[in-house]
């Protein structure tokens, strides 16, 4: 179904509304000039994974845009909460979205109204389920992640998307699931919508996020791979040094996480760090199942 024509509610401007009338004005600064800021969430049996979080991330995304988002955290916690119970969801995907609206066209838009919405709905997998046995096939992206010096890296804006979506389809066409991206060194920089890990020797390299988000899920299998004794150790990874590493998985709250089987002509093999953090992964969004499972 397409996504204008879902039934539910949508949190739209502080308030629920019937889905269909979430509505926007063709005029509307940021489809024009991408003036926007998101976050995406996962709902695990009715409670949002580190909400507050991703709200306080979409605060700082939008103070790097120029712009103050209307709400709060708090009031933006309970408007996702109630976005979920109002459309009797218990595992979903929640979107909030922060966007200037269509009171003023041209570069300069001070005077436009900062608009905030929030959606929720049912999605499964991100990547076909059967890649965690034998892990994704990635490529390289020809587009790179941009220098800090020419565009606003740390904000999760909406523009910054643009050439995730080019590549993307570009990987897709070819038969891969995703691309690789590198950054305008030459480096690793990540996915199109993912962050990356590299095993080496029982040892976690992941590239150092200065020109791409430091995703929250990032740092969440970070902190569960140093539970279990694990080193990670932050670096610039050059693509020829890909041959060196055993495992390579990825990380993301749409990916979760997920195992890497190749990316161009590396290949890696699916072993116990990634499917131990796989496994942590899932016991940490769903304690309760993780309980029962132990008992």
């Amino acid at each position: 179904m397409d996504y204008d024509q879902r039934d539910g509610f949508i949190w739209f401007n502080g308030e629920l509304i019937p889905w269909n009338d979430a509505r926007v004005h063709l005029l509307t600064h940021a489809l024009h000039y991408g003036s926007a800021v998101f976050e995406g969430m996962r709902a695990y049996d009715g409670e949002i994974f580190k909400l507050t979080e991703h709200n306080q991330r979409l605060h700082k995304s939008a103070e790097i845009l120029d712009f103050e988002v209307p709400y709060s955290v708090a009031e933006l916690d309970k408007a996702a909460r109630d976005v979920v119970r109002a459309n009797k969801l218990s595992d979903a995907y929640v979107r909030p979205l922060a966007w200037r609206g269509s009171e003023q066209m041209g570069v300069s838009a001070q005077k436009t109204r900062i608009n905030v919405a929030i959606a929720a709905w049912d999605w499964g997998s991100y990547f076909d389920p059967a890649a965690r046995d034998k892990g994704l096939k990635l490529t390289f992206a020809k587009y790179r992640r941009p220098d800090p010096r020419t565009a606003p890296v740390h904000s999760k804006a909406a523009g910054l998307y643009m050439i995730c979506t080019i590549e993307k389809h570009r990987a897709e066409r070819e038969g891969f699931a995703d691309a690789v991206m590198l950054d305008w060194r030459g480096q690793v920089a990540e996915c199109t919508g993912a962050n990356i890990f590299f095993v080496k020797d029982g040892v976690i390299y992941t590239p150092t996020p200065d020109c791409f988000l430091d995703g929250i899920t990032r740092r969440t299998v970070i902190g569960l791979a140093k539970q279990r004794g694990l080193t990670v150790i932050e670096k610039a990874i050059l693509p020829e040094e890909l041959e060196g590493f055993t495992e390579c998985f990825i990380t993301g709250t749409a990916a979760e996480v997920m195992p890497v089987g190749s990316i161009g002509e590396y290949s890696f093999t699916v072993g116990d760090i990634t499917r131990n953090l796989m496994d942590d992964y899932a016991a940490l969004v769903r304690p309760a199942k993780a309980v029962a499972a132990a008992g």
